[in-house]
Order: structure tokens, then C-alpha cells, then sequence
């Protein structure tokens, strides 16, 4: 992991995950410098609101996924680096992933838990090397931990959260941080 960016992740455990615009308008309220998911937009407008992010001082990650308009193909990593000003993405894409750390942005890896198939496939981490991977749901820190002692990736954990008790339980099991869209959980 880029050190920077790692630094960045420790000053500030919790990631604000914009989800709408009216999660946007509430980030720019602040000069802070935090990491900050992109989880909406659309080809058109996906670089004026990053645009207006680094104007206020933020590490933008994109989730190149839920981005309307960009395919799973790698074009759409090169489109995000070449036309943005974006320092990573999130996707759940291997290819995605590899194209990233290429163009030496941010890469990562977001893994949803369902299963023991789906754990199995962490320590793998896909065949590619993320920078960090992302699990949901995070409310889970038996498996946090099993899993933080397993791989030598930084571990961001979300979905689910909504209690301080909940964050500090997941740092606690081996998480850098934690990312939410919840309000309430960006101020704890």
C-alpha cells in the first residue's frame, strides 16, 4: 500500500462513503483531509464531483462498479485515471484491480461475505494484490480477525455499522478502518 494513503487511513479510521448527492454536499462542508469512497455518478458527471472533492482537500476513491455508464473492462480504470483526478478505486473486479496498481492508482479489493466459499476466496485475494481489501458486511469480528491474521492486506471493513461499539469492535479485531455511508457513524 501506497504509504500515504495508509497514513491517511490511520489519521482517520472512518471513511465517509458518499452514496448521493446529498451525502456529497455534507463532505464539502469541510476542508478536512480524509479519504472519501465514491459510491454514485455516472459517466458524465463522475469528474466534476471528484473535481469538486479535491478541491476541498479529499483522497478520492472511486467504486469504478457502480459507476452508470463505465464497463468492468480495463478502459474504464485507464478512463478514471486519465480523465480524473481520482487516487484510486474500489472494485470486486480482479482485472479491474491489476489495471489500477498498473496505472499506480489506489486498488481496492471490495469482497462481500457470504460464505465459507466466498472467505476462501480473500485469501486468495483473486490472484491480484490489492492494496486494501474491503469486507461486507463488517459486522463480524471473529472473521475479521481470522482473516487479518491470514493475509498481509489492509483490511477496511464495512456495511451494517451504526454503533460506536460496532467500530471499535472491528478495529479492535484487526480493520484499519471502517467506511460507512451512515451520517451518524461519520462523527464517532
Amino acid at each position: 500500500m501506497k504509504q500515504w494513503f495508509y497514513d491517511s487511513l490511520q489519521e482517520s479510521p472512518i471513511i465517509k462513503a458518499i452514496k448521493d448527492d446529498k451525502s456529497l454536499e455534507m463532505v464539502l462542508e469541510n476542508d478536512d483531509k480524509e479519504v472519501i469512497f465514491l459510491l454514485h455518478g455516472d459517466i458524465s458527471n463522475i469528474g466534476n464531483k471528484i473535481e469538486k472533492l479535491v478541491q476541498k482537500n479529499k483522497i478520492v476513491i472511486v467504486h469504478i462498479d457502480l459507476i452508470i455508464g463505465l464497463s468492468p473492462k480495463e478502459a474504464a480504470v485507464d478512463y478514471i485515471k486519465f480523465n480524473t483526478k481520482a487516487s484510486g478505486i474500489i472494485s470486486t473486479r480482479g482485472n479491474l484491480i491489476e489495471r489500477a496498481k498498473e496505472l499506480d492508482l489506489i486498488a481496492i479489493m471490495r469482497f462481500f461475505l457470504l460464505d465459507s466459499i466466498s472467505l476462501k476466496q480473500i485469501y486468495t485475494q483473486g490472484g491480484v494484490l490489492p492494496d486494501a481489501c474491503e469486507l461486507l458486511p463488517g459486522l463480524m469480528p471473529k472473521i475479521i480477525e481470522k482473516i487479518s491474521k491470514k493475509i498481509n492486506t489492509p483490511i477496511i471493513v464495512g456495511g451494517l455499522i451504526s454503533e460506536k461499539s460496532e467500530v471499535i469492535s472491528a478495529l479492535n479485531s484487526g480493520a484499519l478502518c471502517v467506511s460507512s455511508t451512515n451520517y451518524e457513524v461519520w462523527t464517532m
